[in-house]
């Protein structure tokens, strides 16, 4: 039971205080002082009894020192929701000078730990503990480790750019400055009890250990998704020295770089067309390009090139909003600096149809022949633009930064870097996420536009090769009548096949390949005898 009472109010009314003799002429003179912050919770005289430990007046607050601690918490945290809400905006439209060339998410989830953190810090102010100053080190050291990561390592840090780099700076420096509150806190605490209460408080109410316990599982949960965030860092950061074949060029007003590369040799007077590549859903080294090289290796083709599109293997994320009609534009930016002319019979396959139609239609003189390996049609952008599948792809990329399956491949499945970049896992990848994002946000809109104004101009009179996938072709009707469409995007249709057994990516079966290779020598030799009407 606490021996400890309420202290008495000075300014009570009452007799006049008499001790050991004196009268109330002594003391008059004592009450005219003002109080201070340090003498005003303080008993009048020596005899008066100290507060209870559980009087409200006993509090950290009492101190200036605590209240700007918690001030300046305060202010962090405004700054750090305004940053916040300006990285979740920029996802979605690139504000000037704020288009990172990595995906984007990255410097989203380091602020949103850095928000919560602050969150959390404030909730539980006035219950210091000793947990949550070893977390705030732990947290500390993990994120420092990231931050010499992003600095040391070239390539991350021209993806992240400032805005990463800041990112990570600033919830390194928020988890110190956690540690430093902490600490400040429990001594105001100590203070106000020794010198209101007569000694420091050592137990705990329920509530307070409840509040210990709820921001030590919270503090721990935050470890953790450090933990997998700096392990994700040192996954890309290894990842980030597989070189690529050809080289990456600086496009859309140097704000960022695609890669393309060629295979071939071609001289000055060869009129025969390079074969231009572009990849379907994933990127163009895992889906088409290895059977295209086996073409050429077979010598059924001369000369080919292909690249990634924004986001997609070695190129980089573009700034939002990005349409597949830029994306072509991209493309003929990249080729001309590569000092690639043509003339092209443009090569695609899926979705990556649409993204070859809107290049032909943009370059009517260079291309000789379009072929399109079960291609994707425009009425089904609104399939790719449906508000769902746009904010599943977000969430994606929001805990991209954790690696789950990055990490997952890595150590239980032996995936290897070039599976991460270009091959089988480059799905899992925050850029990857990032692009696929930026073709829902415009499916129905920019790109559904862009493509209504490539059938206007017709892409010219260039011969057009279409080869289908027998599966999807019985799974439905329509998308038989939607693949008959494609084939009157010229009025210069070379031939349609539908290959019986094949998926839809049919150059996965025997049959297909066949079928594709008898298919592209036939386009190539037509198209050397086409001349383009300008």
């Amino acid at each position: 039971m606490s021996l400890w009472g309420r202290k008495k109010d000075p300014t009570s009314a009452g007799p006049p205080h008499t001790h050991d003799g004196e009268t109330d002429e002594h003391v008059p003179e004592r009450r005219s002082e003002e109080p201070t912050e340090r003498s005003r919770l303080l008993p009048v005289d020596r005899y008066e009894r100290f507060l209870s430990p559980d009087d409200p007046a006993v509090s950290p607050y009492n101190l200036w020192t605590v209240r700007a601690v918690r001030g300046v918490s305060i202010v962090a945290l405004a700054l750090s929701f305004i940053w916040w809400t300006f990285l979740l905006v920029s996802i979605f439209v690139s504000p000037p000078m704020i288009h990172p060339r990595g995906s984007g998410f990255f410097a989203f989830s380091y602020t949103t730990l850095a928000t919560g953190y602050l969150v959390l810090g404030l909730l539980f102010f006035a219950v210091p503990s000793k947990a949550m100053t070893i977390w705030a080190i732990i947290l500390a050291a993990l994120l420092s480790v990231d931050m010499l990561i992003i600095l040391a390592v070239p390539r991350i840090r021209l993806e992240e750019g400032w805005v990463g780099i800041a990112s990570v700076v600033w919830v390194a420096v928020i988890s110190i400055y956690q540690a430093i509150q902490n600490r400040a806190v429990a001594w105001g605490k100590r203070e106000e009890e020794e010198r209101l209460t007569g000694r420091e408080e050592t137990r705990r109410s329920l509530l307070e250990w409840v509040a210990v316990f709820a921001e030590t599982i919270l503090l721990a949960i935050m470890a953790i998704a450090a933990v997998m965030f700096t392990a994700t860092l040192i996954l890309h950061a290894f990842d980030a020295g597989l070189e690529p074949a050809g080289e990456r060029y600086l496009v859309y007003g140097d704000s960022y770089q695609v890669h393309l590369a060629c295979v071939g040799n071609k001289t000055e007077d060869d009129n025969t067309p390079t074969i231009l590549l572009e990849g379907s859903n994933g990127p163009v080294e895992h889906t088409l390009q290895p059977f295209i090289d086996d073409v050429y290796g077979r010598g059924s083709i001369s000369r080919y090139c292909y690249w990634d599109r924004p986001g997609f293997g070695w190129s980089d994320n573009a700034p939002s909003p990005h349409s597949a009609g830029m994306s072509a534009d991209v493309l003929g930016e990249a080729l001309a600096l590569a000092g690639e002319t043509g003339p092209w019979i443009v090569v695609s396959a899926g979705v990556g149809s649409l993204y070859s139609r809107l290049f032909a239609s943009r370059n009517l003189l260079e291309v000789r022949g379009i072929f399109m390996i079960d291609p994707l049609h425009e009425a089904y952008l609104g399939d790719l633009g449906r508000p769902g599948r746009g904010f599943l792809l977000w969430l994606r990329g929001i805990v991209s930064p954790l690696g789950l399956d990055r990490l997952a491949g890595a150590i239980l499945r032996g995936r290897s870097r070039q599976d991460r970049v270009v091959g089988r896992a480059a799905y899992q990848s925050g850029k990857y996420i990032k692009a696929k994002l930026q073709e829902s946000l415009v499916a129905v809109t920019m790109t559904a536009a862009e493509i209504k104004s490539a059938r206007h101009v017709q892409m010219g009179h260039a011969p057009v090769v279409i080869v289908s996938s027998g599966q999807e072709v019985r799974k439905s009707s329509q998308w038989e009548e939607r693949q008959e469409d494609l084939s009157h995007i010229t009025d210069n249709l070379l031939s349609w096949d539908i290959v019986d057994d094949a998926p839809h990516e049919v150059w996965n079966t025997a049959q297909g390949r066949v079928a594709l290779e008898k298919r592209l020598k036939e386009l190539v030799q037509e198209s050397q005898a086409y001349e383009p009407r300008g």
